[in-house]
């Protein structure tokens, strides 16, 4: 992942400094995205995020292992697998991690764009392997 968004800084920067306590999600979940909506999601707006009308997309829970240091970077600790796609989702551009499962709502923590593009047409199932979705704070 390639950035946190402008809500997680804000809260970040201010638990650091001791202005508002910032508390964590209890479970984050991973969203995908299509298209190239970086400028949205860094602003928080959902509106790429696939569509759930009738394609058995929902948005899956990741588990993180704790920070490495030096570095600041953690990666997942368990496969995330998404439902299968019942209708073409379209092409799976960018993915978000964030702070509630309901599609199309919530805060965006994290997001970046895929190593490549992948098309998710009916009966394909869209995973992510253990370890092999990594954030990093720089």
């Amino acid at each position: 992942m390639s950035a946190a968004s402008n809500y997680l800084e804000a809260k970040l920067l201010d638990h650091a400094l001791g202005t508002t306590t910032f508390t964590k999600p209890t479970t984050v979940y991973v969203a995908l995205f299509s298209g190239s909506p970086a400028s949205n999601l860094e602003a928080g707006t959902l509106t790429d995020e696939i569509t759930t009308t009738s394609s058995a997309y929902a948005r899956q829970a990741a588990t993180f292992a704790s920070a490495a240091s030096p570095g600041g970077t953690a990666t997942t600790s368990a496969t995330i697998t998404f439902p299968t796609a019942t209708a073409s989702w379209g092409t799976v551009t960018y993915l978000a991690i964030m702070d509630g499962a309901t599609a199309g709502a919530g805060n965006v923590l994290f997001y970046g764009a895929l190593d490549s593009s992948k098309l998710i047409e009916t009966g394909d199932t869209f995973q992510i392997q253990s370890g092999n979705l990594t954030v990093t704070l720089a």
